[in-house]
């Protein structure tokens, strides 16, 4: 058994009001649901037909628990299967849907009886933007200009009758759009080049001169540090036929050998968050390559698939990505949170992958039973940073040391919400030592401080389907506050929000 020890040093953070700081876009914390193993049928979709309550075929427990997320935007229907998606095989009745074989994800054959209406209605249930993945790949440009015409036009035209026809009067006036996934793989091993002329060709044809539907077209983006794809995009895309260029990297030890989903090593969770950390580098790296070219900061940069990858979980099908979700999560989620934060000037979307059953998810179903996972309660946690004005936090982390290598220990962020309520987010990565962690709050305007936390005995511990409550948040008492500072000792692998008033 190891010997858990102080930090010597104390982490001294500075904070300060900045008034030209930007607000944390609240889409910062959305969620990804691909056709992928039980992400959608199994999990979101139990049919209406299910014993399972539900509404219109979706669980009512998993909408209940994401409302209470907060969840800002929901993106479908792929990931990879989205430049395989053919959009009109999913409307209409039911029983005259054709069926598709998913090639991607176990070569499953799915009747395509969730569908645009399913999922469009769903984000209403949740309260949720919708994002769209358009197919690019195996796709035409008629097609997704048809679907964008289905989703949001109002006036009379063959997509709105249709629309009509299938139940739906009004619109759903879906904002956010995305022109193909992963172009440089899955959606169609093109080059930066080849993909920004088809991206221009098909933004063209899904809005006007004047894009007045005010739709965000979303360029598929870059696989992890492959900076020449976003120069490439933002040279040759007009700025005006732009609204988000994404990025996408998961945490992977080794993507022939990702190690277990819980029964990792320390050496497995300290590769895993030397990982997931990269994550700082590049957003600061493809944001400076964006700003040669975008200096007012119009585009958005949009992490649309982040998380951790491990092997599939023992006795489940490779293809259907299913992993248990340990303290080793909750500490890469709140870490990974903290870099959007502090770069909310560029970073105005992401979503985690994936939202159900699937990698990094939120929530896990067994059939009837659901349970909520380590990275879910971060999420909420965290969810008080949504639309709060960023407090740019300036300290130097100690090192947390494995093997000679080194990783930051600490990760912070702060926001000021609109009622005046202060909100820091404190993670300490470090497997073994406790942190101990200083802040001068006289430039907050608060007194008093609350706090919660998350934390465990191992990091390997998770919540199961027989103790779904193993790890939650609880109340923290590990401060102390006097005379304008706040001393905070922080416990091993744990991520803390205080909340100050």
């Amino acid at each position: 058994m190891q010997t858990i020890t102080a930090q010597k040093e104390t982490v001294l953070i500075a904070v300060k009001n900045d008034a030209s700081a930007p607000t944390i876009n609240k889409n910062i914390y959305g969620h990804f649901a691909e056709h992928l193993g039980h992400c959608i049928y199994g999990g979101f979709f139990v049919g209406d037909t299910s014993k399972i309550p539900n509404t219109n075929g979706v669980r009512n427990d998993i909408v209940k628990a994401l409302k209470e997320l907060k969840i800002p935007n929901l993106r479908w229907p792929g990931g990879c299967f989205a430049d395989t998606y053919h959009w009109k095989d999913g409307i209409g009745p039911k029983e005259q849907r054709p069926t598709i074989v998913n090639q991607w994800w176990g070569g499953v054959t799915e009747d395509n009886s969730f569908g645009t209406h399913d999922f469009l209605n769903m984000c209403e249930l949740l309260g949720a933007e919708p994002y769209l993945s358009g197919n690019v790949g195996s796709g035409t440009v008629q097609e997704l200009a048809d679907w964008v015409q289905y989703a949001n036009f109002s006036g009379k035209s063959p997509m709105s009758d249709l629309r009509k026809k299938n139940g739906r009067i009004e619109p759903w006036k879906v904002k956010y759009w995305g022109i193909g996934n992963e172009a440089w793989g899955c959606g169609g091993n093109m080059t930066a080049d080849y993909y920004a002329n088809e991206y221009k060709k098909f933004a063209t044809f899904m809005s006007d001169w004047g894009n007045t539907g005010g739709i965000t077209r979303i360029a598929s983006g870059a696989n992890s540090s492959d900076y020449n794809w976003t120069e490439v995009l933002m040279k040759n895309i007009p700025l005006g036929m732009l609204g988000g260029v994404g990025v996408h990297h998961y945490a992977v030890i080794n993507w022939n050998k990702k190690g277990s989903d819980v029964n990792f090593t320390e050496k497995e969770y300290f590769l895993t968050m030397q990982s997931a950390l990269k994550m700082e580098e590049l957003v600061t790296k493809h944001a400076a390559v964006m700003d040669k070219y975008d200096p007012e900061k119009k585009v958005a940069m949009i992490v649309d698939e982040w998380g951790g990858w491990y092997e599939v979980q023992k006795g489940t099908n490779p293809g259907f990505l299913y992993q248990q979700n340990t303290m080793r999560d909750a500490v890469l989620a709140g870490a990974t949170l903290n870099i959007f934060n502090n770069h909310a000037d560029r970073v105005r979307m992401a979503n985690l992958a994936q939202c159900v059953n699937v990698l990094q998810a939120v929530i896990l179903t067994d059939k009837a039973k659901m349970i909520t996972t380590p990275t879910y309660s971060v999420m909420k946690m965290y969810s008080v940073h949504q639309d709060a004005k960023l407090i740019p936090v300036d300290f130097k982390s100690p090192s947390y040391t494995y093997e000679g290598q080194t990783i930051p220990a600490v990760s912070a962020s702060v926001s000021k919400d609109k009622s005046g309520s202060v909100h820091i987010s404190l993670v300490n990565i470090d497997a073994v030592n406790k942190n101990k962690i200083e802040i001068d709050t006289k430039d907050l305007e608060v007194k008093n401080f609350t706090g919660s936390i998350i934390t465990s005995q191992k990091l390997q511990d998770y919540n199961s389907f027989e103790n779904p409550n193993k790890i939650v948040p609880v109340a923290f008492k590990g401060f102390e506050n006097k005379n304008g500072k706040l001393t905070i000792t922080l416990p091993p692998f744990s991520v803390l929000v205080l909340e100050g008033k």
